[in-house]
C-alpha cells in the first residue's frame, strides 16, 4: 500500500523523511524540553521570553538555552529578538508534520479522518509578545487548601505572575498554618518571586460582606475539597485541581525540594493552560468543564480525576 501523507499546506502535502521524525523524537524525548515544548504550545501564538520560560519549568538559565538550543535544531521552536529579549514560540507545524508521520498509515488504512489544517493555521511566522492590557476589573480568584502553606502559596504566585494584571489571585486555608512553609517559600524566591507578600490565613477572611466577590474558587487538596466552606458572595465558578502535598514528603532537604519542585511544576501546567483560556468568550458551564479538564492533567489526585 502506498503510504499517503497528510496535506499541511495549501502548496501540497508535508511530509517528513524517517531521519527527520526521529530528529524531532530526540528533541522530545528528554523532560525538560518537551514540558518547555507544551509550555510554549499552550501560550501560541504569542512567545515567551527564556526568563519566563525558565521560571515556569524551574531550571537553570544555562540549562534552558542548551534544551531551546536542541529545540530550535530539530524545528520545534521558533525566536526572534525583541529589545533584550529572546522570544520563543512553538512552532506547531512541525508538530502536525510529526503527527502526519507517525498517523499517515493509519488514516489512510482505516478512512479516518485526520484534519490538522487547524494547526497550521495557528503559528505565526514568527512569534510575537502577548500584548497586555489590564480590563476594568480583573478576575478573582481564591486557591484553597487545608494549611494554606505549600500548594496554594504556589498556585497563588505562578497565577497572579502569569495572570499580568488580567486576573488578581489570593489563597486560604481551612486550618491554616502560622506560616507559609519554608520550603515553598525557598523554592519562589529561587526562581524570582517576591515572597514578602505572602502569610497563611484562614479562608473566613474571603467570606465576609466586604471581601472580593471572587470569579473562580480552586481548591488544590482534597482536604479543602471535601470541607464544608463558607458563602462565597457571587457566583464563582469552583473546580479541583487536587494533588499530592509535597510538604509531606518526609526525607532528606533534597527529597523535599524535589517534591516542592514536582508540585510547582505541575500547578504551572495548569496555570498557563488557565490564563489562556478565553474566559471572555466561554459560557459558565464551558468554563467549569475547561477547569475541571485542568485539574485532570498530569499528576492529579484521583480526587480530581473523578471531579464532574
Amino acid at each position: 500500500m502506498t503510504r499517503q501523507a497528510l496535506s499541511l499546506s495549501p502548496d501540497g502535502p508535508a511530509c517528513l523523511e524517517a531521519r527527520e521524525a526521529v530528529e524531532i523524537l530526540g528533541a522530545l524525548s528528554q523532560v525538560s524540553r518537551l514540558e518547555t515544548f507544551r509550555l510554549l504550545v499552550r501560550y501560541l501564538p504569542y512567545g515567551l521570553p527564556a526568563g519566563d520560560i525558565a521560571r515556569l519549568v524551574a531550571i537553570p538559565h544555562n540549562t534552558l538555552s542548551t534544551h531551546l538550543s536542541v529545540l530550535e535544531q530539530a524545528g520545534l521552536v521558533l525566536s526572534r529578538r525583541e529589545g533584550r529579549s529572546i522570544i520563543y514560540a512553538a512552532d506547531q507545524r512541525r508538530g502536525a508534520e510529526l503527527i502526519s508521520f507517525l498517523a499517515g498509515d493509519c488514516c489512510a488504512g482505516t478512512g479516518q479522518s485526520c484534519d490538522l489544517a487547524a494547526l497550521r493555521q495557528s503559528t505565526r511566522p514568527f512569534p510575537a509578545r502577548r500584548e497586555v492590557s489590564a480590563p476594568a476589573k480583573p478576575y478573582d480568584v481564591l486557591v484553597l487548601c487545608t494549611g494554606n502553606s505549600a500548594r496554594s502559596i504556589l498556585a497563588e504566585a505562578i497565577l497572579n505572575k502569569e495572570g499580568a494584571g488580567r486576573i488578581r489571585t489570593f489563597s486560604a486555608g481551612s486550618r491554616p498554618e502560622r506560616r507559609p512553609s519554608p520550603h515553598a517559600l525557598a523554592l519562589l524566591q529561587e526562581l524570582g518571586y517576591d515572597i514578602v507578600p505572602f502569610r497563611s490565613k484562614s479562608w473566613n477572611e474571603f467570606g465576609t460582606p466586604d471581601a472580593p466577590a471572587m470569579d473562580f474558587i480552586i481548591t488544590v487538596c482534597d482536604g479543602a475539597a471535601k470541607e464544608v466552606c463558607p458563602h462565597w458572595p457571587g457566583h464563582p465558578v469552583v473546580a479541583h485541581w487536587g494533588l499530592p502535598d509535597p510538604a509531606a514528603v518526609r526525607g532528606s532537604d533534597a527529597e523535599k525540594r524535589a517534591a516542592f519542585m514536582d508540585a510547582y511544576r505541575k500547578l504551572a501546567s495548569r496555570v498557563t493552560a488557565f490564563v489562556n483560556l478565553d474566559i471572555e468568550s466561554l459560557d459558565l458551564a464551558s468554563l467549569r468543564e475547561r477547569l475541571v479538564d485542568i485539574g485532570r492533567m498530569e499528576g492529579a489526585t484521583d480526587m480530581a480525576l473523578r471531579a464532574a
